[in-house]
């Protein structure tokens, strides 16, 4: 074995044993943290896999970002979560049954798992060999080159969900004082300013 065998085996360790600590922690912030944790091993193994911009973007967008707002909003809220914990267990029966799915649905999947033909499977990860373009230039090649249309087109359906976000949740409050920025600029410095002769000694 290699040292990237030994490093996958650590990341998918890391990476089941964090995940279930994520759900059977009781302390929000504990769950957050290991949640963390979870995508941090997760990029670990893309880049074991040569997918360095997938194990970057999910640093950058996950942990940097979503998990870091999530925990600023678990941290910020007054939530009782001792209660909210009180009433999930009425629905522990639920949630044993669509875990026995899952269970049953992966072990149907791993039970009829084959190597498809003209696949040829690496003994180990350092057999693995790398192409001529790597993987970020491809990526982009293929974003930006077959699929660019859509590839706008997502990113007009984002801006236009942004935007109605933005719309529907501002309020106008008249107790609170707002920006305006035509008055600023159309104000008369004559009438904004006023000089003081100051005698010396005396103050204002």
């Amino acid at each position: 074995m290699t040292v990237a065998d030994y490093a996958f085996y650590l990341f998918a360790i890391l990476l089941v044993a964090s995940g279930l600590f994520t759900v059977v922690a009781r302390n929000p912030v504990h769950s957050v943290l290991w949640l963390i944790l979870t995508f941090l091993s997760a990029s670990g193994l893309f880049v074991l896999l040569g997918a360095e911009f997938v194990a970057m973007l999910l640093i950058i967008v996950y942990v940097g970002a979503v998990m870091v707002l999530f925990l600023f909003v678990v941290m910020m809220l007054d939530v009782d979560f001792a209660e909210l914990r009180g009433g999930m267990a009425k629905f522990m029966p639920f949630a044993l049954l669509i875990g026995v799915v899952v269970l049953m649905q992966l072990s149907i999947a791993f039970g009829d798992w084959h190597v498809a033909e003209g696949v040829n499977v690496a003994a180990s990860l350092g057999d693995i060999q790398g192409t001529e373009v790597h993987n970020t230039a491809a990526l982009g090649l293929l974003m930006y080159d077959e699929y660019l249309l859509l590839f706008q087109l997502a990113g007009l359906v984002l801006l236009t969900a942004m935007i109605g976000a933005i719309v529907l949740t501002l309020r106008h409050n008249p107790n609170v004082k707002r920006q305006n920025v035509i008055a600023q600029m159309h104000r008369d410095p004559a009438k904004a300013m006023e000089l003081k002769d100051v005698k010396s000694g005396q103050g204002l």
